[in-house]
């Protein structure tokens, strides 16, 4: 039989465990500024294209990873194009919403 500190300890460490993969899930949205590990983002390129047909990344595919990066899933580790897309998508969002309360003022103040 454990004791119950010890088993407290544990259920901490677990609880750690997860609230970091949760992090690291929540994290693949947009263009990142922090690792939830709390390492600096860098912007590198993997030594060899991922395919031989592609142009566009030569000399290979950028990435946005940890500092600190290291293949067990508790860093970040994200292709360019991804973090890109999901940032210009959310920024839509943003600006239609924006243009639709802009809309709706301005027939707030037209209206007779």
């Amino acid at each position: 039989m454990t004791h119950p500190h010890e088993e407290m300890r544990e259920m901490e460490e677990l609880k750690n465990h997860y609230d970091m993969i949760g992090f690291i899930a929540d994290a693949q949205y947009g263009i990142p500024t922090r690792c939830p590990c709390g390492g600096e983002i860098m912007k590198d390129a993997s030594p060899n294209p991922k395919y031989p047909s592609d142009f566009d990344t030569l000399p290979g595919r950028r990435y946005l990873s940890c500092k600190r990066y290291k293949d067990d899933g508790m860093h970040f580790r994200q292709p360019w194009v991804f973090g890109v897309e999901e940032e210009v998508r959310s920024l839509r969002r943003e600006v239609d919403d924006m243009a639709a309360e802009i809309a709706k003022l301005k027939r707030l103040i037209t209206r007779p």
